[in-house]
């Protein structure tokens, strides 16, 4: 079976340069824990992940045992990345987004795509043709695809 044959054609982008707040905005609609970034044009640049957006938004974790005490109570932890999350809500993505990931093309077999996001443990992978985005795969794709009845 062809990856075309299980892709999710309707899929979620952002642009290159938009803002963190942008990505998460996005990320809370489509309820994906990856976005798939392209240019201006429309081309495949990379993926941004909902992790790595947290990441970027976690304080340091000398901030969070504080220096040289017991720690901060569990709320002000969070109160500081709440407050570290404001402060990066309108830098842009760019700095977060993997510009090189692992891809598949439509044509490629689908067995090989789910052995990659098993082993490489990523839960949905971009499918590019000449460039341009035309879909994803997800692993409840493959699954789907495999256990129908």
């Amino acid at each position: 079976m062809q990856l075309r044959e299980l892709m999710n054609r309707n899929v979620f982008t952002i642009k290159l340069g938009s803002t963190m707040h942008e990505a998460a905005e996005v990320l809370s609609r489509s309820w994906a824990s990856d976005l798939m970034v392209v240019d201006d044009e429309g081309n495949f640049v990379g993926v941004l992940s909902e992790g790595d957006l947290i990441r970027a938004a976690m304080p340091r974790f000398d901030e969070l045992i504080g220096a040289g005490n017991m720690g901060m109570p569990m709320i002000a932890s969070f109160d500081t990345f709440v407050e570290q999350g404001a402060e990066i809500a309108n830098h842009t993505i760019d700095e977060l987004v993997i510009r090189s990931p692992l891809t598949f093309a439509p044509t490629d077999d689908a067995l090989k795509a789910a052995s990659a996001m098993l082993s490489k443990r990523i839960r949905r992978l971009p499918v590019v043709e000449d460039g341009r985005l035309v879909g994803t795969v997800a692993r409840c794709d493959t699954a789907v695809a495999v256990l129908k009845a």
